[in-house]
């Protein structure tokens, strides 16, 4: 497979999964400052969550919204998101089925003429639903190959990340986020309900977020899927040692917090999200170092689309 192809494909998975995580973010913090007359969450949101230094200036609500749904030029936007996936599905055409191509372009048309910006909760209900589609749409029409490997590598390391990134804030009770918020966010509200039967428990959340093997949104069901993909896109030949340094990296991190006592887990929690995130962040620049590296490292705040 081509270089500049492979690229395209991992980061379709990352751009829409990135936009539909923060759609999922900013509607939680909406609700938050709906029941309380505190910023923090807002101030929360762009500084730990979002990896973006807030103003010194007390934050609003509509500066959260205008920064991570409707700029355009932010890559870590909603708007930036489906502009940066569809200028990647465009480059990628020629595999694309064109099932797939039509939702990714369709996406940022219609993103564009949703209406009004203050009309906030229609574009991030439809942002989880377009992502959903897409994921469906995908899943059911590409062959499960090289193509599909780096489009779910490149969602499930975004993926680990951003809940990561939730799971390190669920420890900040100050900000008006609670676990329940969190769960909502990671859209495991049900599914946690389901497994745990109804008991709400701050520790059980963390757990299940963290180092549940069966949830889609877990962080080490997300760097396991990962590794996996990284695997059959290299399969190893090694008889010792693991020569593909961003499958060594993911591993090493879920070996670390998978193989460790739940209640250690818990009370390293915000330390161990950060580990993890910092880990996604060195598997993902081998990645391109590997298999892309015509081109710059992108980041996931900051990069140019």
């Amino acid at each position: 497979m081509l270089s500049r192809i492979a690229e395209s494909l991992y980061w379709i998975g990352r751009y829409v999964e990135r936009a539909d995580g923060t759609a999922r973010i900013v509607d939680v913090v909406r609700l938050s400052l709906l029941e309380t007359t505190k910023s923090d969450a807002a101030e929360l949101v762009l500084s730990m969550i979002m990896g973006i230094q807030p103003p010194t200036t007390t934050v609003t609500f509509d500066e959260v919204r205008d920064r991570l749904v409707f700029d355009a030029g932010n890559p870590s936007s909603i708007a930036g998101s489906w502009y940066a996936a569809r200028e990647n599905a465009r480059r990628a055409r020629e595999v694309l089925p064109t099932d797939l191509w039509e939702v990714l372009n369709t996406a940022w048309f219609r993103w564009r003429n949703l209406g009004a910006p203050d009309a906030t909760t229609r574009h991030l209900a439809w942002t989880r639903d377009r992502a959903a589609l897409i994921r469906g749409v995908a899943d059911s029409s590409m062959a499960h190959d090289e193509a599909w490997d780096f489009l779910t590598l490149g969602r499930s390391l975004e993926r680990a990340d951003m809940t990561a990134r939730m799971v390190a804030t669920g420890t900040l009770q100050f900000a008006g986020l609670s676990w329940t918020g969190v769960l909502t966010a990671c859209n495991a509200q049900q599914a946690y309900t389901q497994t745990h039967r109804g008991v709400v428990d701050d520790g059980l959340a963390a757990a299940f977020l963290t180092l549940d093997r069966q949830f889609p949104r877990s962080v080490v069901y997300n760097l396991r899927t990962a590794e996996e993909c990284l695997m059959r896109l290299r399969p190893p030949s090694d008889r010792q040692g693991i020569s593909d340094e961003a499958r060594r990296r993911l591993a090493r991190i879920r070996t670390s917090i998978e193989y460790r006592q739940t209640d250690d887990v818990i009370a390293d929690l915000a330390p161990s999200m950060g580990r993890v995130q910092h880990a996604v962040a060195e598997s993902a620049s081998e990645v391109t170092k590997q298999y892309f590296p015509s081109r710059a490292i992108s980041q996931w705040t900051g990069e140019v689309v």
